[in-house]
Protein backbone atom coordinates (compact mmCIF):
# COMPACT_ATOMS: atom_id res chain seq x y z
CA UNK A 1 0.00 0.00 0.00
CA UNK A 2 2.76 1.91 -0.34
CA UNK A 3 0.71 3.67 -3.38
CA UNK A 4 -2.16 5.22 -1.56
CA UNK A 5 -4.46 3.08 -3.12
CA UNK A 6 -7.06 1.92 -0.95
CA UNK A 7 -7.81 -2.15 -0.65
CA UNK A 8 -10.52 -3.60 -2.91
CA UNK A 9 -12.35 -4.91 -0.38
CA UNK A 10 -13.21 -2.83 2.14
CA UNK A 11 -16.17 -1.86 4.67
CA UNK A 12 -17.58 0.95 2.89
CA UNK A 13 -17.44 -1.01 -0.33
CA UNK A 14 -18.96 -4.22 1.18
CA UNK A 15 -22.35 -2.32 2.64
CA UNK A 16 -25.18 -1.92 0.57
CA UNK A 17 -26.08 1.70 0.07
CA UNK A 18 -27.81 3.69 2.71
CA UNK A 19 -30.10 6.31 0.69
CA UNK A 20 -31.98 5.03 -1.48
CA UNK A 21 -35.25 3.28 -1.54
CA UNK A 22 -35.05 0.36 1.06
CA UNK A 23 -37.38 -2.94 -0.53
CA UNK A 24 -36.65 -5.05 1.63
CA UNK A 25 -34.42 -6.42 4.85
CA UNK A 26 -30.68 -5.81 3.02
CA UNK A 27 -32.10 -4.64 -0.55
CA UNK A 28 -31.59 -0.77 -0.94
CA UNK A 29 -32.16 0.49 -4.45
CA UNK A 30 -30.34 4.21 -5.50
CA UNK A 31 -32.88 6.52 -6.14
CA UNK A 32 -31.78 7.30 -9.55
CA UNK A 33 -32.08 4.14 -11.36
CA UNK A 34 -35.95 3.58 -10.62
CA UNK A 35 -37.99 6.39 -12.91
CA UNK A 36 -41.42 7.63 -11.74
CA UNK A 37 -43.79 9.24 -14.46
CA UNK A 38 -47.09 10.50 -13.75
CA UNK A 39 -49.89 10.92 -16.04
CA UNK A 40 -53.70 11.93 -16.04
CA UNK A 41 -55.58 8.85 -14.18
CA UNK A 42 -58.98 8.10 -15.77
CA UNK A 43 -61.65 7.23 -13.06
CA UNK A 44 -63.77 8.83 -10.70
CA UNK A 45 -62.89 11.92 -9.00
CA UNK A 46 -64.48 15.01 -10.56
CA UNK A 47 -62.54 17.85 -11.98
CA UNK A 48 -59.41 16.49 -9.99
CA UNK A 49 -58.86 13.89 -12.13
CA UNK A 50 -59.22 16.70 -15.26
CA UNK A 51 -56.24 18.72 -13.50
CA UNK A 52 -53.91 17.07 -11.99
CA UNK A 53 -51.68 14.15 -13.16
CA UNK A 54 -51.72 11.53 -9.94
CA UNK A 55 -51.36 8.37 -11.85
CA UNK A 56 -48.35 6.79 -11.17
CA UNK A 57 -45.88 4.41 -13.18
CA UNK A 58 -42.44 3.05 -11.98
CA UNK A 59 -39.88 1.40 -14.21
CA UNK A 60 -36.66 0.08 -12.52
CA UNK A 61 -34.57 -1.90 -14.44
CA UNK A 62 -33.97 -5.73 -13.59
CA UNK A 63 -30.24 -5.72 -13.89
CA UNK A 64 -30.15 -2.65 -11.43
CA UNK A 65 -31.61 -4.69 -8.38
CA UNK A 66 -29.47 -5.75 -6.36
CA UNK A 67 -30.73 -9.28 -6.39
CA UNK A 68 -28.96 -12.96 -6.96
CA UNK A 69 -29.77 -15.02 -10.24
CA UNK A 70 -32.14 -17.26 -7.95
CA UNK A 71 -34.06 -14.58 -6.85
CA UNK A 72 -34.61 -12.40 -10.25
CA UNK A 73 -35.75 -15.51 -11.70
CA UNK A 74 -38.57 -15.64 -9.33
CA UNK A 75 -39.15 -11.86 -8.95
CA UNK A 76 -39.86 -12.19 -12.91
CA UNK A 77 -42.14 -15.38 -12.78
CA UNK A 78 -43.69 -13.21 -9.88
CA UNK A 79 -44.05 -9.84 -12.14
CA UNK A 80 -45.09 -11.69 -15.15
CA UNK A 81 -46.50 -9.13 -17.33
CA UNK A 82 -45.02 -6.32 -15.42
CA UNK A 83 -41.96 -6.95 -16.85
CA UNK A 84 -40.89 -5.63 -20.18
CA UNK A 85 -39.32 -6.99 -23.02
CA UNK A 86 -36.63 -4.93 -22.27
CA UNK A 87 -36.43 -6.03 -18.85
CA UNK A 88 -37.88 -3.06 -16.75
CA UNK A 89 -40.03 -4.06 -14.25
CA UNK A 90 -43.45 -1.49 -14.31
CA UNK A 91 -45.41 -0.89 -11.47
CA UNK A 92 -48.63 1.71 -11.72
CA UNK A 93 -51.17 2.92 -9.31
CA UNK A 94 -53.79 5.21 -9.78
CA UNK A 95 -56.07 4.04 -6.72
CA UNK A 96 -55.00 7.31 -4.82
CA UNK A 97 -55.90 11.11 -5.54
CA UNK A 98 -52.63 11.80 -5.07
CA UNK A 99 -49.22 11.98 -6.61
CA UNK A 100 -47.71 10.93 -3.34
CA UNK A 101 -50.14 8.11 -2.03
CA UNK A 102 -49.37 6.46 -5.44
CA UNK A 103 -46.09 6.71 -5.95
CA UNK A 104 -46.16 5.08 -2.10
CA UNK A 105 -48.28 2.80 -3.37
CA UNK A 106 -45.85 1.90 -6.40
CA UNK A 107 -42.56 1.30 -4.18
CA UNK A 108 -45.44 -0.88 -1.45
CA UNK A 109 -45.72 -2.98 -4.60
CA UNK A 110 -41.93 -3.52 -5.89
CA UNK A 111 -41.11 -3.69 -2.09
CA UNK A 112 -43.64 -6.84 -1.96
CA UNK A 113 -42.45 -8.63 -5.02
CA UNK A 114 -38.84 -8.07 -3.98
CA UNK A 115 -39.47 -10.09 -0.45
CA UNK A 116 -41.69 -12.34 -2.25
CA UNK A 117 -38.65 -13.34 -4.81
CA UNK A 118 -36.21 -13.67 -1.92
CA UNK A 119 -37.97 -15.93 -0.39
CA UNK A 120 -36.83 -19.51 -1.33
CA UNK A 121 -39.76 -21.85 -2.59
CA UNK A 122 -39.50 -24.88 0.07
CA UNK A 123 -37.77 -28.31 -1.60
CA UNK A 124 -40.82 -31.16 -1.79
CA UNK A 125 -39.06 -34.14 -0.54
CA UNK A 126 -40.95 -36.93 -1.44
CA UNK A 127 -42.11 -39.85 1.23
CA UNK A 128 -43.24 -43.37 1.91
CA UNK A 129 -46.09 -44.25 4.00
CA UNK A 130 -44.85 -46.18 6.72
CA UNK A 131 -45.64 -49.92 7.69
CA UNK A 132 -47.84 -48.99 10.46
CA UNK A 133 -49.76 -46.57 8.42
CA UNK A 134 -49.80 -49.26 5.69
CA UNK A 135 -51.27 -51.55 8.05
CA UNK A 136 -53.96 -49.44 9.77
CA UNK A 137 -55.25 -48.13 6.40
CA UNK A 138 -55.62 -51.83 5.38
CA UNK A 139 -57.37 -52.97 8.51
CA UNK A 140 -59.80 -49.85 8.21
CA UNK A 141 -60.25 -51.22 4.52
CA UNK A 142 -61.44 -54.07 5.65
CA UNK A 143 -63.62 -53.16 8.69
CA UNK A 144 -65.76 -50.98 6.28
CA UNK A 145 -65.97 -53.73 3.95
CA UNK A 146 -66.96 -55.69 6.78
CA UNK A 147 -69.59 -53.27 7.55
CA UNK A 148 -71.06 -53.32 4.37
CA UNK A 149 -70.88 -57.00 3.37
CA UNK A 150 -73.40 -57.54 6.78
CA UNK A 151 -75.30 -54.42 5.56
CA UNK A 152 -75.94 -56.37 2.55
CA UNK A 153 -76.61 -59.60 3.65
CA UNK A 154 -79.04 -58.25 5.97
CA UNK A 155 -80.98 -56.86 3.72
CA UNK A 156 -80.96 -59.85 1.28
CA UNK A 157 -82.45 -62.03 3.79
CA UNK A 158 -84.69 -59.50 4.96
CA UNK A 159 -86.04 -59.47 1.64
CA UNK A 160 -86.05 -63.06 1.34
CA UNK A 161 -87.97 -63.53 4.83
CA UNK A 162 -90.56 -60.99 3.80
CA UNK A 163 -91.27 -62.14 0.38
CA UNK A 164 -94.33 -64.16 -0.45
CA UNK A 165 -94.75 -66.44 -3.96
CA UNK A 166 -96.29 -64.45 -7.03
CA UNK A 167 -99.70 -66.54 -6.53
CA UNK A 168 -101.27 -64.78 -3.74
CA UNK A 169 -104.83 -66.06 -2.60
CA UNK A 170 -107.29 -64.18 -4.17
CA UNK A 171 -105.48 -62.73 -6.68
CA UNK A 172 -104.43 -65.70 -8.76
CA UNK A 173 -104.31 -64.44 -12.36
CA UNK A 174 -103.54 -60.72 -11.47
CA UNK A 175 -100.74 -60.86 -9.89
CA UNK A 176 -98.92 -63.51 -11.97
CA UNK A 177 -95.45 -63.23 -13.62
CA UNK A 178 -97.20 -63.36 -17.34
CA UNK A 179 -99.62 -60.78 -16.14
CA UNK A 180 -98.01 -58.27 -14.44
CA UNK A 181 -94.31 -56.35 -15.51
CA UNK A 182 -91.38 -58.49 -14.33
CA UNK A 183 -93.44 -59.83 -11.97
CA UNK A 184 -93.64 -57.75 -9.06
CA UNK A 185 -96.20 -58.03 -6.54
CA UNK A 186 -99.48 -55.82 -6.98
CA UNK A 187 -102.27 -55.36 -5.00
CA UNK A 188 -104.08 -55.60 -8.38
CA UNK A 189 -102.68 -54.71 -11.78
CA UNK A 190 -104.45 -52.69 -13.83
Amino acid sequence: MADGMRPISSPVLDQPPTSGLRLAPGIVVPEGVVEFTFVASGGPGGQNVNKRATKCQLRVRLADLPLNHAQMGRLVRLAGAAVTASGDVVIVANEHRSQGQNKAACIDRLGELVRRAMVAPKVRRPTKPSRGSKERRLEEKKSRGEIKRRRSDFGLASRLLTRTPFATPGLEDSTTPSACAGGARLLACS
